[in-house]
């Protein structure tokens, strides 16, 4: 592991610990950040997936309000603690090493007003490239400890009603995602596509998904061209991969 501390791109005044080696986050997290409506409702906000948090360093940027990131792999989560250290918001943002899985151990039951997730973004299939591929990176990048469903699953369990869930995904598995948001009463209230080149096909989605909402009144952002940003240069690459 190779440990290094970078400026968190424009958000001026926040540092992130990463591991060069093994995990750095990228554009997506950025994104999800800020897709999310902040407003003066919100009491408490869990990101699921949380990595080394860069989705709650940016939302403690437009909120007071506590933020939990929960992350399954220590290595990664004890980045995520040295974040929130070295940036002085350790009584806003608390980190919880665990599987999404298990937040009815941390939580109880429709307690949080916001949930953000930045995923797994890949299936587990036969593709004997991942018993080969770095085990920190593979179970950040495939669905190998966790799937969408999951996902689902806990969103229901933690928000409280007509509370927000905000996802960024692939756009391969969209069906899938509205699928599976009808099937456990999410209603999809946003969506945004994401492109690196706005002459091809969109690279990502953002949703904001609402618990128990009447289906209807869905907005559609207009498209997102990364292409033309001016700023995170640096990561750009990562989202063409």
């Amino acid at each position: 592991m190779t440990v290094v501390k970078n400026d968190l791109y424009d958000y001026y005044g926040l540092s992130i610990y990463q591991d060069e080696d093994n995990f750095k986050f990228s554009l997506d997290s950025i994104l999800l950040a800020e897709f999310v409506d902040i407003d003066r409702k919100i009491d408490k906000i869990v990101d699921f997936c949380t990595g080394n948090a860069p989705v709650p360093l940016i939302l403690s940027t437009k909120t007071d309000n506590t933020i939990y990131g929960i992350e399954l792999q220590e290595s990664i989560a004890n980045l995520a603690e040295l974040s929130v250290k070295e940036n002085n918001v350790e009584k806003q943002i608390k980190i919880i090493k665990d599987n999404i899985k298990n937040v009815d151990k941390h939580f109880s039951a429709e307690s949080i007003d916001v949930i953000t997730c930045n995923p797994p973004y890949f299936k587990v299939n036969n593709d004997n490239s991942l018993t080969n591929e770095n085990r920190v990176k593979a179970i950040a990048r495939h669905e190998l400890e966790m799937d969408m469903e999951d996902i689902m699953k806990s969103s229901r369990y933690l928000l409280k009603n007509k509370g927000s869930l905000y996802i960024v995904h692939r756009c391969d598995r969209l069906e899938e995602l509205f699928v599976l948001l009808n099937r456990y009463k999410f209603g999809v209230k946003k969506v945004q596509f994401v492109y690196s080149d706005i002459n091809k096909e969109a690279i990502m989605v953002l949703i904001k998904a609402i618990k128990n909402a009447n289906i209807g009144s869905l907005k559609v952002c207009a498209p997102l061209d990364i292409s033309n940003l001016e700023s995170y240069k640096g990561i750009l690459n990562e989202v063409k991969k």
